[in-house]
Parts: structure tokens; C-alpha cells; sequence
């Protein structure tokens, strides 16, 4: 994964290089994704029940704070958040099916 800016969208010469670039930061950010995912699969064998998996107050702390950083970075708020609430929304399903499977397989 090459987050590294290889050129400036100033410099770039045509729409091509531009695309190149649009497309290597979209596989970086997806690479990314694809980390944060592993370290909420990782957070489901420190969970206690299926409420500290959704935890509601930290998912809305979380959304606040992407906010910040959207207007910190000058993108839209509103989007950044829909953005991140289906994410993690999607992780949370995820998390919680794994954390049911490894509840059951505890119990049995």
C-alpha cells in the first residue's frame, strides 16, 4: 500500500496521471479499510456481550470525532459521517456474528 503522494494534483499533466493517482489512493484507503476491519474482528474476544459489541456511546463518540476531522480536512461532515456510520455499522454486524460464534463455542 503506497499512500505516498507521487504528484501533486497540481502537477499532474493530463487527466490520465490524475486518475493514477485518484486510483492509488482509493487502493490505499481501501487497504486501510481492510486493517481497521481486522482490529474489530480482533475487539470481538474482548467483549462481554452483544451491547459492549454495538457499544452505542462509544459508535456516536466515534461519528462525532469523524466530523472533526472531515471539517479539519475541509470534506463535508454529513458525508464523511453517513460515510463512516454505514462502515461501522457493517463492522459491528460483522463483529457481532463473531462474537456470537466464539459465545456459543465457549459455552458448549
Amino acid at each position: 500500500m503506497d499512500i505516498e503522494q507521487h504528484k501533486k494534483p497540481g502537477d499532474c499533466s493530463d487527466m490520465s496521471e490524475i486518475r493514477a493517482e485518484i486510483d492509488r489512493l482509493d487502493r490505499a484507503v481501501i487497504a486501510l479499510l481492510g486493517q481497521r476491519f481486522k482490529y474489530v474482528q480482533a475487539a470481538a474476544k474482548f467483549k462481554t456481550s452483544a451491547t459492549a459489541v454495538r457499544a452505542p456511546e462509544r459508535f456516536t463518540a466515534m461519528l462525532q470525532q469523524r466530523r472533526e476531522w472531515a471539517a479539519e480536512e475541509q470534506l463535508n461532515p454529513d458525508v464523511i459521517e453517513k460515510l463512516y456510520s454505514d462502515l461501522v455499522k457493517h463492522f459491528i454486524a460483522e463483529e457481532l456474528h463473531q462474537w456470537q460464534q466464539e459465545h456459543m463455542i465457549t459455552q458448549e
